[in-house]
């Protein structure tokens, strides 16, 4: 299911037109792929606010209409203000619905491990995204990750974890996803330090489930 956002062509391209543009609340961007000449657009921030606003966020599969053109793409790059991390600039990518495309899916963990919180441990997880390969049709808009069955010496692996059909990792099998970190009050000053599993200890609890950014 792919998404409509509407752009508007004919910008002129330079920085003193970009920032009439923001002022103006359209953002500038970008079309390009599959042996298109790259086009110059703007989009209106609420709406490409809007169409980003779905469980898949950022990996959206859009529907652009570009003059009296309409292009499949993706959101391929945004560029944010440093401070006020409002976007900037948008490159957008056309694809081909039936191609394997490479997107960066976010990461959420469920499920409580039990035995991590009696053990004073923290789960904790070791990276928010992961790179997969698959149709664009098929991409998932996260990847849930159970943690119920933790220890406190246990990591999750990459290769440990059960894809949808269709998608493949991108990464090392034996890229850590997840580990459990331990608080120990040994310190010189008596202040808890934070380690990575396996080595257990005490401190505070937590079980580790996350939600999903915008």
């Amino acid at each position: 299911m792919t998404t409509i956002l509407k752009t508007h062509t004919g910008r002129t391209t330079g920085s003193a037109e970009s920032r009439r543009l923001r002022r103006e609340d359209h953002v500038p961007a970008v079309i390009y792929g599959h042996g298109m000449s790259p086009v110059s657009i703007t989009v209106e921030r609420r709406e490409l606010r809007q169409a980003l606003s779905g469980p898949a966020g950022v990996n959206t599969i859009l529907e652009l209409h570009v003059g009296g053109a309409t292009y499949p793409a993706i959101v391929k790059d945004m560029q944010r203000d440093p401070i006020k991390r409002r976007v900037n600039h948008v490159d957008f990518m056309q694809i081909d619905l039936s191609e394997e495309i490479v997107m960066a899916v976010p990461v959420h963990l469920t499920g409580t491990a039990k035995l991590v919180v009696q053990g004073g441990g923290l789960v904790d997880p070791a990276v928010d995204r992961i790179e997969v390969r698959a149709s664009a049709n098929n991409i998932p808009n996260e990847i849930l990750i159970d943690v119920t069955a933790m220890g406190m010496d246990d990591i999750i692996r990459l290769g440990d974890i059960q894809l949808p059909k269709g998608v493949t990792a991108v990464a090392d099998p034996d890229l850590v996803v997840v580990t459990v970190l331990t608080t120990k009050a040994d310190s010189p000053s008596g202040a808890p330090t934070g380690e990575a599993a396996p080595e257990a200890g005490a401190g505070e609890a937590a079980s580790g489930e996350t939600k999903p950014g915008a």
